[in-house]
């Protein structure tokens, strides 16, 4: 659609639905003249709904053809008049991209807001507040367009349940994010049931199968009633952690702080109870609720060094074993892997 906007805005007269077809990428992988059809109305559909104003012009002379144009002058964009709060809100949201995917827009965007005048000091009202919602990774993109097109996609996913990988073809509805995660509302092709992903147990790539326009999305759909179907709101567990002094301020303010215990050997589960780790270092010990131990495994792991788990044993696996696998690839986490998996091995 950004590809037709922008060639309805720069064409010098209306372009037919065949020049529209030859020329703007994506509508030439219609396999028919129905599928592009139907492209190309929900199409315009979409943007009249969003507001841009495509025109349909007769062509004249001895046709009934039609043509397609954007009047350039009616969607030019009005003298922008934020206030300070509303332009803090759209700073907050511009945060809300932890990861490259769309964080360069986004900054551009907001400079261009400065610069048609908005306030100076316009984040002050929002000053302090960050949005909690890890990057939205490799998958984020190949899906949005699959969405876009309404194409099927298929990828290898490690389930929560058990951590088995498996190849899974789904028909991509919606992505939402929910709980400081990424969610992809789907139609499971395979089990021919609605499911929901999580786009960081998403591994390697996402692959687009099949034509554009091959389903169409339940109406209706409810995204909220969705995730509370799949897991979302599994039971909360505690993780015990010592954490490093003046460190981990989101861990710390998610959590509470307790007591280093007399015996530094109480208080384990699983049958293999945690030590207070003997460094040299002052640590402080918290217990931070979690739902997930693939997911609190991969937010741990950031830390390093600066956060030791003690408690669930899984976690602590989960956390180990993705650290010796951030060394064996070189990546800067292999710096700090000997302390913490060195400290998990003397605790046994």
């Amino acid at each position: 659609m950004l590809n037709l906007v922008i060639a309805l805005v720069n064409t010098d007269v209306a372009m037919t639905r065949d020049q529209v077809r030859r020329v703007v990428v994506g509508y030439a992988d219609a396999p028919s003249d129905e599928a592009f059809a139907r492209l190309f109305e929900r199409d315009k559909d979409t943007l009249r709904a969003l507001g841009v104003p495509l025109s349909t012009v007769g062509l004249g002379g001895h046709t009934d053809e039609v043509g397609y144009r954007i009047d350039q002058d009616a969607y030019a964009l009005g003298q922008i008049d934020l206030t300070p709060a509303e332009l803090g809100v759209l700073s907050l949201a511009a945060q809300f991209w932890a990861d490259q995917t769309l964080r360069t827009q986004m900054a551009r965007a907001l400079v261009k807001l400065r610069a048609a005048g908005a306030p100076a000091g316009a984040g002050d009202p929002l000053a302090g507040l960050t949005p909690r919602v890890r990057a939205a990774g490799d998958a984020y993109g190949p899906l949005l367009e699959a969405i876009s097109q309404r194409r099927a996609v298929s990828f290898r996913y490690r389930a929560a349940s058990d951590g088995q990988v498996r190849a899974r073809k789904v028909l991509p509805w919606r992505i939402a994010a929910r709980g400081g995660g990424w969610y992809l509302l789907s139609h499971d092709v395979e089990r021919d049931a609605p499911r929901v992903f999580r786009l960081s147990r998403i591994e390697g790539r996402v692959r687009l199968t099949g034509p554009a326009g091959a389903f169409d999305v339940p109406p209706g759909l409810d995204t909220d009633r969705m995730l509370g179907r799949t897991g979302h709101e599994a039971p909360t567990r505690t993780a015990l952690l010592a954490i490093r002094p003046e460190r981990a301020a989101e861990l710390r303010a998610r959590g509470k702080q307790v007591e280093v215990p007399d015996d530094p050997a109480a208080g384990g589960s699983g049958g293999a109870p945690p030590r207070f780790p003997d460094d040299g270092d002052p640590r402080d010990l918290v217990e931070v609720p979690f739902r997930s131990v693939y997911g609190m495994g991969a937010h741990l792991a950031g830390y390093g060094a600066a956060v030791l788990v003690l408690d669930p044993p899984e976690l602590r696996d989960d956390v180990v074993r993705r650290l010796r696998e951030s060394a064996r690839v070189g990546t800067p986490g292999g710096a700090r892997v000997g302390r913490q998996s060195g400290s998990e091995e003397s605790r046994g």
